[in-house]
């Protein structure tokens, strides 16, 4: 799940200012071989796109799971938390912890160019193992 930053945040946080006018478009960088900090801070942000892009995917296929859980058990378990509920709870204590763990992380560097790529790249290994959790819930059930 992304965290709650605007746009402008997430390319502070990677180490960019949004530049204006002409200058306004994406610098290009060879992330097979990042060599340069500027370069390595970029590519762990696009890295960690695309894992929060596949958790987004991911949870909202237990999303659908949950809802079939709850539609399945809706006579029988009156009065329980339901599936939703427990998912989305889950989900949004995960985001506390990964956001929180991550910005911990980033402290080796406080304050250097290096730290925004260790935010980043934590953020990226705990959004991966984060994905392969929800789709263990639905994985072996049919989905």
């Amino acid at each position: 799940m992304k965290r709650a930053l605007p746009a402008a945040a997430g390319f502070v946080l990677l180490g960019f200012s949004l530049p204006t006018g002409a200058a306004a478009q994406q610098p290009v960088f060879n992330c097979d071989n990042p060599e340069q900090q500027q370069a390595m801070n970029y590519c762990a942000g696009v890295a960690y796109g695309r894992a929060d892009r596949e958790l987004n995917r991911v949870y909202r296929q237990a999303m659908a799971w949950a809802r079939e859980q709850d539609a399945d058990w809706q006579d029988t378990d009156e009065g329980k938390v339901g599936a939703v509920t427990a998912l989305k709870k889950a989900q949004r204590g995960w985001i506390d912890y990964r956001d929180g763990q991550c910005d911990a992380y980033g402290f080796q560097a406080r304050g250097g160019s290096m730290e925004p790529q260790l935010v980043a790249d934590c953020m990226t290994d705990l959004t991966k193992k984060r994905t392969e959790e929800l789709h263990a819930l639905f994985e072996d059930k049919g989905r």
